[in-house]
């Protein structure tokens, strides 16, 4: 008796998935987030259903419909309600072999990530956040909305800052997949738990990131491994064909030359994210020396030779230098940043502070440092500078 039922059961959910699919299919006007909360209601999971009806609570704002709207406010106003929706959040998948998180939960904010671009990358994250903002417009147009975006270039160029900044800008919380917890040793298990992630980031309105991307979308054509890739990569490619129909995927690598072939033609949007240029990198350290007193900033010819120096490093690189330079001066005490103190740790950073005071002296000396101020920051005398400058 009880195989009947529960075959009968299981023909019935057969049935009620396949009218969503021609839902999908048929009515292009309907809110993803109705389809989203009736496929929550299917499979029992009141979280997606609380997570999409919030979402779609907004979107009705949006378009007017306050009544709806507050219709729909009122249901999910208990106090119990809330407090399953922000459990979720946080109870992100686990790993069965090491038992660890498999993602960080980040929560949208008021304030939006800071951005550094050139007018190229600019152009195209704000397209990408249109066809996101108008999606539904777009939709109605019979036109199918891919919301991925693939970002590459070398680290520490601000990939998953964009990823940040886009998730704030939509106010979704952003998932953050760990793919050192993604990755098990146990056969089978890396596949099992991408297929977890995944469904895990459907259950509700977020943006999901895969930073680190080439770790799981290697080349399938690589002598060096094992049939395990073919089924990691087999799986990752269905579930991002699956999730990217109504949800966002954001993926970020190091190492564009590795992803397997297949994994470009899944993304709508790819963007190189480069080393910042000239203009950019001016700009960068005006952000980082905004509340600071300094004798370089607005100075063109200080900050052109700035500049020149930090040509070839990374948004992090020059970050850590300005950064560096800030400690210093609260360190010793001053009330002000000089050219010197970025210069010098322009230096170390790249000697990777193993130097002489004499090398110092004419890295300084040679970008229009004066003599009394190299003196002063290294604390030597006048005669002593003149001395490491004629040798």
């Amino acid at each position: 008796m009880k195989n009947t039922e529960y075959y009968i059961f299981n023909t019935k959910l057969f049935y009620l998935n396949t009218f969503i699919v021609y839902l999908k299919r048929k009515i292009g006007q309907m809110h993803t987030e109705v389809i989203k909360i009736i496929e929550g209601g299917l499979s029992q999971d009141p979280q997606k259903v609380l997570s999409y009806t919030r979402l779609l609570i907004e979107n009705l704002k949006k378009d007017g419909d306050e009544k709806m709207a507050n219709r729909l406010s009122k249901l999910i106003s208990s106090q119990k309600s809330a407090m399953m929706f922000q459990d979720e959040l946080i109870m992100a998948p686990v790993d069965q072999e090491s038992r660890m998180s498999m993602a960080d939960i980040i929560l949208p904010t008021n304030e939006s990530p800071t951005l550094i671009l050139n007018h190229q990358l600019t152009t195209l994250l704000d397209n990408f956040k249109g066809m996101l903002a108008f999606k539904k417009e777009i939709q109605q147009a019979g036109i199918e909305v891919n919301a991925s975006l693939l970002l590459y270039g070398p680290p520490g160029c601000g990939k998953t800052t964009m990823a940040r900044h886009i998730a704030s800008a939509l106010k979704l919380p952003l998932i953050v997949v760990r793919i050192d917890t993604l990755i098990s040793s146990l056969l089978g298990n890396t596949a099992k738990n991408i297929r977890k992630i995944f469904d895990y980031a459907n259950s509700k309105p977020c943006v999901l990131f895969l930073d680190e991307f080439d770790a799981i979308a290697k080349a399938r054509d690589d002598k060096h491994e094992l049939g395990e890739l073919k089924r990691v990569i087999n799986s990752l490619l269905q579930n991002i064909d699956e999730f990217t129909q109504n949800n966002i995927l954001i993926a970020a690598t190091n190492h564009a030359e590795l992803l397997d072939k297949a994994i470009w033609r899944r993304f709508n949007s790819i963007v190189e994210v480069g080393k910042p240029a000239h203009e950019e990198i001016e700009k960068l350290i005006e952000l980082y020396f905004h509340s600071s007193v300094t004798d370089f900033v607005g100075v063109s010819k200080r900050m052109d030779i700035l500049s020149e120096n930090l040509t070839g490093y990374s948004h992090a690189d020059i970050k850590t230098i300005c950064n560096n330079a800030l400690s210093k001066a609260i360190i010793s005490k001053k009330e002000h940043v000089n050219y010197e103190d970025v210069l010098s740790q322009i230096f170390l950073f790249k000697t990777f502070n193993n130097y002489s005071v004499n090398d110092l002296t004419k890295y300084l000396n040679d970008r229009g440092v004066s003599q009394n101020s190299i003196a002063d920051y290294l604390n030597i005398s006048i005669r002593q500078v003149i001395n490491q400058l004629k040798s």
